[in-house]
């Protein structure tokens, strides 16, 4: 059942009356974004934070899911001004990212809300845009015994690491599928994202993360597969943010920084540009790849909003051949955006035509998903052609 946002304020104002009320101490602690077991963190934060770097962390190797619950556990702890919410994840959510965490930290940090996506990151902003002494007052009428979470994607506001005087809260907002992120559209493109700007820089929602899970799931069709990246990347003022499926993290809190992409696999033939879950199948096409004697470069961009231009263009300059694969469609998907820049800054050094391996420009099919998918065959053949040009 889909109800109106009005609606939606209502029953989180009565949850509210119920929730438990509670005054915590707000100890200074730099803003920060979670996206899988990682706090990312812009250049300016990195420089500063005393948190150690992932590269001097020892590693172990988690899924996504894990790596997220671990993530959220750490915020919670770590920050009293963390609030986490979205539709089922006070007993876990769907892919059970937010476990324990409400047994752990409380209902009133960790609590479900209506099924209203505008609402949800409504919600989500004001409480991102509060400081923490109004929020100890605003605790008693607004927030609800509930709270919200994602999956593969992180989409947040502008200027997390220069957030006033850093005592602003830490919403985290969870969209079950994105999907389901539309309704939300307009809260996010028109006040999240103009929030900073349009108050001269007098008031923002830095604070805010939004996670949801994006593209194939194997059945999910075409309401639980989609990857709707290209349509927040046009827009100014929000972060756009991906994590692998599987990959090896750091055990306990560390940092990544923002628009740094990182070289997963070195080559000197062609260059391989790709984010999130499509990285593993890229990878396999790598593989086969050189057992034919074709040596190639794998990129994890790692954020799209801001993307790392200088990384790729020297990977280009080098191997003088760039692919490009998401599961989004490929018209208007963000691949053409790192196309037309990389012609912009490296035409003289490329060899062959950029090339693209995405999904087609359909809905997303149910029975006929693994056609609409860009396999590793398919990416295997696109970096044949693009060697032998």
């Amino acid at each position: 059942m889909r109800i109106s946002i009005t609606r939606a304020l209502s029953i989180l104002q009565r949850c509210a009356r119920d929730c438990p009320q509670q005054q915590h101490s707000s100890p200074s602690v730099g803003n920060s974004t979670l996206s899988g077991a990682v706090r990312l963190l812009s250049s300016q934060a990195l420089a500063t934070s005393k948190e150690p770097e992932a590269g001097n962390v020892p590693k172990k190797s988690l899924n996504l899911f894990s790596a997220i619950n671990q993530a959220l556990h750490i915020a919670l702890e770590t920050d009293p001004r963390s609030y986490i919410f979205g539709e089922d994840v006070n007993f876990g959510g769907v892919f059970r990212c937010t476990t324990n965490l409400a047994d752990t930290f409380g209902k009133h940090r960790v609590f479900n809300t209506p099924l209203c996506e505008q609402g949800i990151v409504g919600f989500a902003i004001g409480l991102a845009a509060m400081l923490v002494y109004s929020c100890i007052r605003v605790l008693q009428t607004v927030l609800p015994s509930h709270a919200i979470l994602g999956t593969n994607l992180c989409v947040y506001s502008d200027d997390t690491a220069a957030s006033g005087d850093g005592k602003d809260n830490r919403a985290i907002a969870e969209i079950q599928f994105a999907d389901y992120i539309y309704p939300a559209f307009d809260q996010i493109v028109n006040e999240a994202a103009k929030f900073r700007y349009r108050s001269g820089n007098q008031f923002n929602c830095g604070g805010l993360t939004i996670r949801a899970p994006y593209g194939a799931v194997g059945h999910g069709g075409h309401y639980h597969s989609q990857s709707p990246e290209s349509f927040f990347c046009h827009v100014p003022g929000i972060k756009w943010l991906y994590r692998q499926s599987v990959e090896d993290v750091p055990e306990g809190d560390y940092m990544l920084p923002l628009s740094k992409a990182e070289v997963m696999r070195e080559g000197t033939d062609i260059t391989l540009v790709g984010w999130g879950a499509q990285l593993s199948v890229m990878e396999q096409a790598c593989i086969d790849a050189s057992k034919e004697g074709i040596s190639c470069e794998l990129i994890d961009l790692r954020t799209l909003i801001p993307w790392d231009r200088e990384t790729v263009e020297a990977s280009v300059n080098k191997t003088g051949r760039l692919l490009v694969s998401h599961e989004a469609p490929v018209t208007g998907g963000f691949g053409a955006e790192i196309s037309a820049s990389i012609v912009e800054r490296c035409f003289l050094r490329l060899e062959a035509p950029v090339a693209r391996v995405c999904g087609y420009d359909t809905p997303f099919p149910l029975v006929f998903e693994p056609f609409y998918m860009p396999t590793k065959n398919k990416i295997l053949d696109a970096i044949k052609t693009s060697v032998s040009y």
